[in-house]
């Protein structure tokens, strides 16, 4: 009695979380934590959670526990589908926009209206291979 109370009340808990998530306009993820709640509360109705106390009886409570299940599955593999969909729209950029990527960094204008000298290219020591490596990490500050 005291397990049907839990899981009854973890399923509640589970759908109010859920509604509240959709309020937010957050819906593949309040689909995705209604799945969730109502495994427990379909575990109640079939029996699944007595079963280790008593044999499995075939009544209407344990079908519609099993229709609560089915419905839990439904919801959680379609929030994966949809989740899955947008994944591939956002990798192949079909209709979403496109990602954004910094900008390549440069050195600053001086502005002094004279046109640079080119520079003659000088032979590198061994340990400067790592010159662009430094100064990715001079710029994050490490």
């Amino acid at each position: 009695m005291l397990a049907e109370t839990i899981c009854s009340a973890a399923a509640a808990a589970g759908l109010g979380i859920a509604a509240i998530t959709a309020w937010r306009r957050k819906f593949l993820t309040a689909t995705r934590i209604a799945a969730y709640s109502l495994v427990p509360l379909g575990l109640v109705m079939t029996g699944a959670i007595d079963w280790l106390f008593e044999a499995l009886t075939f009544n209407l409570t344990v079908w519609a526990g099993f229709g609560v299940l089915g419905l839990a599955w439904v919801l959680f593999m379609t929030s994966r589908a949809i989740e899955r969909r947008r994944a591939g729209r956002e990798v192949t950029g079909g209709g979403a926009a496109p990602a954004a990527v910094a900008p390549a960094a440069s050195a600053p204008s001086l502005g002094t209206g004279k046109p640079a000298r080119a520079a003659k290219p000088q032979a590198k020591p061994a340990d400067e291979d790592f010159s662009d490596i430094e100064a990715i990490l001079k710029k994050h500050g490490i």
